[in-house]
């Protein structure tokens, strides 16, 4: 898996875990709707700032939106 599957994959668990929309989570973190869905969609890579932002609106620290899957990483 791509880092950017990786990031598209844990932002959407993360956004969904906390119930939120892509325009909800782009609000709070300032950020486009439309750029939320980019990313998502492996379309744009985010910068460390707003992956930051991201993860602060999430709950979760920057590191854990670029961790791998457990069963990847035993591969």
């Amino acid at each position: 898996m791509e880092i950017r599957e990786v990031l598209a994959a844990n932002i959407k668990r993360y956004r969904r875990m906390a119930g939120l929309s892509q325009e909800e989570l782009a609000h709070r973190a300032g950020i486009d709707r439309t750029y939320i869905s980019a990313i998502e969609r492996c379309r744009y890579s985010a910068s460390v700032d707003v992956l930051d932002r991201i993860a602060r609106q999430l709950g979760v620290d920057a590191a854990a939106l670029l961790t791998r899957p457990s069963t990847e990483l035993s591969e």
